[in-house]
């Protein structure tokens, strides 16, 4: 190792599509090298919070988000050199399947040369797998930026002969390396959004040591070849938020958070405190952060909470700040009605009014063209809202030229359903939680 290469062995998990078990997958194989002793960093691909929360669960520690638009190569680049100094194997979710998205995570695994594992779910099919991974292995999706598929792993195997055949159906080259059955213990609940959380499931751990086991035999077990990481080298942020209180609203309402937000924020000189929506009153605070979460599950206890929207009208009039990303949008709009049509008042700060659906809502990579500067995020919601103010902005799709999410601003309260990722523009970020600057905000955010 020197100072500026670090090598660890290291795999991307991915797939052909959502739902094929990704997820399941990467956690076993976490918690099959813990159980071996070994330190294992592991990072999900694209915007994602559910995913997440059960990997740092079979992980024991956090899991961040990795993104080629959203967070940007750089800082990928370093949160890999990072993790390799400190672990032994790192582990990579995918999003979707291989080749889905711009940039994909067959874009993502080429860009840093970590091998592929593809989980392909046989349930229905056989031989024809072998097809599907020639596929994925042999379509690259440019010629100079191929990706390397190590192998496969089939979920949903009935039987040792459905074994069987699917594995002297698949070319020499592609290597299968694991199974996992066709098993309702090992399957992840989920709900509307994704995943359920852990600390909404039980038995979690059994799930994850029953798939260890089955990978237990495989090649799977011993660590994989390294791969060589590089510092990226990337500058402090300016400490902008020296000596801002920021109050930010976590619980089980609201717990859509980037830990990497939360590093920047303090990484910017601001102290944070947390308090529960739920339970509590917003505490006293130059800034308030109301993430994105579940408040339709929860919308009687908010609702009830009226020492909370108080608080709230307070803080706003106060002319504080206030960020609400969706989630928090619907907590500060007028009413919000949940999935079976119970409408509940919400504290009312902005004109509007929140309603539940059961189709997907907006899905996919934005950025926020805020006043203060450019912040990157992403839209994943099943709500719409109606009778609001007129925004002041719409967000602007990563690859697509239709109007994003409104973006509405009343006083220094910003609210949309855009999640957004601070890194992207550190300086703009302070700037909505109050920070002040005489400096460009274009010439500090190239500092």
């Amino acid at each position: 190792m020197s100072e500026r290469h670090v090598d660890c062995p290291a795999l991307f998990i991915s797939s052909t599509a959502s739902g094929q078990g990704k997820t399941t997958l990467t956690a076993a194989l976490a918690r099959l090298h813990r159980r071996q002793g070994r330190r294992v960093a592991v990072f999900k691909t694209g915007p994602d919070y559910l995913d997440p929360l059960i990997l740092s669960h079979a992980a024991g520690g956090p899991v961040e988000p990795l993104d080629l638009w959203m967070a940007g190569p750089e800082f990928c680049r370093q949160q890999l050199f990072d993790a390799a100094r400190h672990h032994d194997l790192i582990l990579i979710e995918g999003a979707m399947g291989l080749f889905d998205g711009q940039p994909s995570s067959a874009d993502l695994a080429a860009t840093f040369n970590i091998p592929v594992v593809a989980v392909i779910n046989a349930r229905g099919m056989a031989q024809t797998v072998a097809a599907v991974a020639f596929g994925l292995k042999h379509l690259p999706r440019s010629a100079d930026n191929r990706h390397h598929l190590a192998g496969i792993v089939t979920n949903g195997v009935g039987s040792l002969r459905h074994r069987e055949l699917i594995e002297h159906s698949l070319p020499s080259d592609i290597a299968l390396l694991g199974n996992l059955p066709r098993e309702e213990a090992l399957a992840l609940p989920s709900r509307h959004l994704g995943l359920v959380p852990p600390d909404e499931q039980e038995a979690l751990d059994a799930r994850f040591d029953a798939a260890a086991d089955h990978l237990a035999d495989s090649p799977l077990s011993d660590l994989p070849a390294a791969c060589r990481f590089t510092d990226q080298h990337i500058p402090a942020p300016p400490r902008l938020l020296a000596g801002t209180h920021i109050a930010v609203g976590r619980d089980a309402a609201f717990s859509f958070i980037y830990a990497a937000n939360l590093r920047l924020l303090e990484a910017m000189g601001a102290r944070l405190s947390y308090f529960s929506p739920l339970t509590e009153a917003l505490p006293e605070a130059d800034a308030c952060w109301l993430p994105g979460g579940y408040p339709e599950l929860h919308a009687h206890t908010l609702s009830s909470n009226t020492a909370l929207h108080t608080s709230l009208a307070d803080h706003h009039q106060a002319g504080r700040p206030i960020l609400a990303e969706c989630g928090g949008m619907l907590l500060l709009q007028q009413t919000l009605t949940d999935l079976d049509g119970h409408c509940y008042p919400m504290a009312g700060l902005l004109p509007g009014h929140g309603e539940m659906r059961t189709k997907r809502g907006c899905q996919g990579m934005q950025a926020a063209p805020l006043p203060e500067g450019e912040i990157r995020g992403h839209a994943h919601h099943h709500s719409r809202s109606h009778d609001t103010l007129a925004p002041i902005a719409h967000g602007r799709r990563a690859f697509h030229t239709a109007p994003g999410e409104a973006i509405y601003r009343q006083g220094r309260l910003t609210a949309s359903y855009l999640h957004l990722f601070f890194a992207s523009h550190p300086v703009a970020t302070a700037q909505l939680f109050g920070a002040t600057t005489s400096a460009p905000i274009a010439a500090m955010a190239d500092a």
